[in-house]
């Protein structure tokens, strides 16, 4: 009997071992000051104590890597809570605690990601890992349930519950539960001046699986 599937078993353990050593280390450098540039594969490797090689056996590549980083700072920071939040029946309640987990995920670990968010602009491989189309969707959802749907008041919430915006605004004066009234005020302000809409824009109508889709990706 070959003796394969037990060496397996005994691998899986320092697989996992392995992964979470090479996240954390990944999370360590991109909390460090210093240049954005410093973050590559090889610097994370050697943080870890593992090879080269390994990075690339559990994550495949450069954004892989960087992807699991960001899965792993969701969960860390909270982003699960979104499900909650398409679930409560009223909807400005459900926008209230839309932005609350998005504020909660910002400040979690704010280098970290400031640094993550840069590395996707300067990398085109790299754009689409900071999921901020599925925040738009997820806000579609939200939004379509109060009749006002049009892409120009989703687009200015957009930009308001954006990390850049909290980014800006959580300061030493202004913590991070003051950042999070600050924009569900401002949020509720730019949904009351918007007029009426009969209908979401086209590509946004979908509004049940538009809220899946936000809810299951953060």
């Amino acid at each position: 009997m070959s003796p394969r599937p037990y060496q397996l078993g005994l691998r899986e353990p320092a697989v996992h071992e392995n992964r979470g050593r090479i996240l954390a280390a990944a999370r360590e450098i991109l909390s460090r000051p210093g240049r954005v540039s410093r973050f590559t594969v090889d610097a994370v490797a050697h943080r870890a104590g593992v090879a080269r090689a390994t990075v690339y056996y559990q994550f495949k590549s450069k954004p892989r890597l960087v992807e699991a980083i960001f899965d792993d700072l969701a969960a860390r920071g909270g982003l699960r809570g979104l499900p909650e939040a398409f679930a409560r029946e009223d909807p400005w309640q459900s926008l209230d605690e839309f932005i609350a987990v998005f504020c909660r995920f910002w400040a979690s670990d704010r280098v970290a990601l400031r640094r993550l968010r840069a590395l996707s602009v300067l990398d085109p491989e790299l754009q689409k890992i900071a999921r901020d189309p599925w925040r738009r969707q997820g806000l579609a959802a939200i939004v379509g349930r109060l009749g006002v749907a049009t892409d120009d008041v989703i687009d200015a919430l957009w930009a308001l519950t954006a990390f850049e915006t909290f980014d800006l605004l959580a300061t030493e004066d202004r913590d991070r539960h003051q950042a999070t009234a600050l924009i569900q005020q401002l949020a509720k302000q730019t949904l009351r001046a918007a007029p009426p809409s009969a209908s979401p824009s086209p590509g946004r109508r979908s509004t049940a699986g538009a809220r899946g889709r936000a809810a299951r990706s953060g």
